[in-house]
């Protein structure tokens, strides 16, 4: 959903959209429709700790894969503190294997360890 978002577009839209694309598990739809809810309106405060984070990477020059993974990782880390950290960054670096390109997922696992060391996680 945050990729399609990254293109632009209404979040309830992208929210409608992807479930019904991807009809997937009603367990786990109402937490992943809170995490996009929550760091799309969260995104500015979200994005700035990635620009802090992300030493000599501009968001811009991310993959969109890898920018949407590290925000809806951030966003866990700073929003979510019942999820520990370790369930956050694994989720997030498993995206980031999946979906990204060779090397992705050490980008994200690096920038998110650094944003939960500053977080105190």
């Amino acid at each position: 959903m945050l990729f399609a978002l990254d293109a632009g577009g209404d979040v309830e839209r992208a929210v409608a959209d992807f479930w019904r694309e991807v009809p997937g598990d009603a367990d786990g739809r109402e937490y992943a429709d809170r995490l996009v809810r929550g760091a799309m309106e969260a995104k500015d405060s979200v994005d700035e700790r990635l620009r802090s984070a992300s030493r000599h990477w501009r968001l811009e020059r991310m993959s969109r894969v890898d920018r949407n993974a590290l925000r809806l990782g951030t966003y866990e880390l700073m929003h979510e503190p019942s999820v520990p950290r370790a369930v956050v960054i694994d989720e997030a670096v498993e995206l980031a294997k999946r979906y990204g390109a060779e090397g992705s997922s050490v980008f994200v696992n690096g920038v998110l360890d650094r944003i939960a060391e500053d977080l105190g996680r």
